[in-house]
């Protein structure tokens, strides 16, 4: 048996030779190998629809007026999408959207418009509780806990009882829009006051004159590119794959000259809606708590494995249960939002949006299986939903074939997505 001698066991080892680890800088083509493709295929897929829309309605879609309209019709959509995404990645879905939207603008019209009568029979004597016709304010914040009271009802017997939430939210699609019925009495309520009304009607004033809508593009472009940039060397310091600066100084570029060139249209309408301000803030919000923040991980830990995510330390039903919570709050707003642009609620407000909501998210790549899905991607796919409704509206395209082009459209975003899967 031979023996090792000492300074035979002190000879230098020859590497063997392994895959190259190098993080480097790869150029377009390694970007989109490492998984990028289905957000550049995003990008390019909603930039073709624009302009065969354009091209096919003589160049009406980008005509101010209906870009202005564009925003305004999905600007509860996007609201809506990200409290949706955070659902579908937990593993979960949430059908009762729709119904919360027409429950709470409902509430919202009753509280400021005339009041609200809530009649009771408590072991045979009747109780009734009024409540008074109110301020916008209070009565916007009234909505918002409402909304997350409702979310919470409904969480909670998906987190604690392990009810599915498909079963839960249904009841509670049915529940609203009956609710929604009782508060109308059946019947329209509105005007809302003025100063409500600029939730979803009103512009940003123009400080600058016709540059006011360029110099806030402008300063939207510079925070967009300051955090893409700061993402980009947060993951170069920690060894991860970043594109060339090549494509990504391309890429951004693009995304400027898009942003700048729709700044400059919408100057020549009215502006920019405050809406479209909220939907940046709740955007930039809510990238901000996926990508950065414990629990925008655990959430999708959560969607990705719940068994494994509850062993390591994740409390999973409390989760779940904030999800649904954050949901109901974000489709008070959005009924809000919606019945402010109507300038009255109602009994059919939020019919079928949860549709286009659930379709945005998985034509955004939100996975149906949990734990995979992007804000900048559900995004994306509710303004590919947004910009195909009102393109083909504008063509005369029947609703009825409307909905058969979504669902196809659906349909194939899920199909390539479980193709994605298999073939990882």
């Amino acid at each position: 048996m031979s023996r090792i001698t000492a300074d035979e066991g002190l000879q230098p080892v020859a590497p063997v030779p392994t895959a190259k680890t190098d993080p480097g800088t790869p150029g377009w083509r390694g970007v989109l190998k490492r998984g990028n493709f289905r957000d550049y295929g995003l990008l390019i897929a909603l930039a073709v629809i624009m302009i065969f829309f354009e091209i096919k309605t003589n160049g009406v879609l980008f005509q101010p007026l209906n870009l202005t309209n564009l925003i305004l019709q999905n600007s509860y959509v996007v609201v809506m999408a990200l409290g949706m995404l955070l659902v579908i990645v937990a593993g979960h879905i949430d059908l009762s959207i729709g119904s919360i939207v027409g429950f709470v603008g409902a509430l919202a019209a009753v509280l400021m418009v005339q009041g609200l009568h809530i009649g009771l029979d408590f072991i045979g004597i009747p109780i009734g509780i009024d409540i008074p016709q109110m301020n916008y304010i209070p009565a916007t914040l009234i909505c918002l806990v409402v909304g997350g009271l409702v979310g919470a009802a409904q969480g909670y017997w998906v987190a604690y009882f392990k009810i599915p939430s498909f079963i839960v939210t249904l009841a509670g699609m049915l529940v609203f829009r009956g609710l929604t019925l009782a508060v109308l009495n059946g019947a329209s309520v509105g005007p809302f006051p003025d100063f409500f009304q600029l939730l979803s009607k009103g512009f940003i004033p123009n400080f600058a004159g016709p540059y006011t809508s360029l110099l806030i593009g402008a300063v939207l472009f510079l925070i967009l590119l300051g955090v893409s940039l700061r993402r980009r060397m947060n993951r170069q310091s920690h060894g991860v794959v970043v594109e060339s600066m090549g494509a990504f100084a391309l890429r951004n570029g693009v995304i400027g000259v898009a942003l700048l060139g729709f700044a400059y249209q919408m100057s020549a309408y009215r502006g920019l809606p405050n809406v479209l301000i909220i939907m940046f803030v709740l955007i930039m919000l809510y990238r901000f708590v996926t990508n950065q923040t414990t629990i925008g991980r655990r959430i999708y830990a959560l969607g990705g494995n719940a068994k494994a995510a509850k062993l390591s330390g994740i409390k999973t039903e409390r989760l779940t249960f904030l999800t649904f919570v954050n949901m109901g709050v974000l489709a008070g707003l959005a009924g809000m939002i919606f019945a402010a642009r109507l300038n009255t609620a109602t009994p059919k407000g939020g019919l079928g949006f949860e549709l286009d909501v659930i379709a945005a998210c998985f034509i955004g790549g939100a996975s149906a299986a949990g734990g995979v899905g992007k804000v900048t991607g559900v995004v994306i796919g509710a303004f590919i939903i947004g910009v195909m409704n009102n393109g083909m509206s504008i063509l005369g395209i029947g609703i009825d074939y409307q909905q058969v082009i979504k669902g196809l459209v659906l349909l194939g975003a899920v199909c390539l997505d479980v193709y994605n899967k298999n073939k990882g």
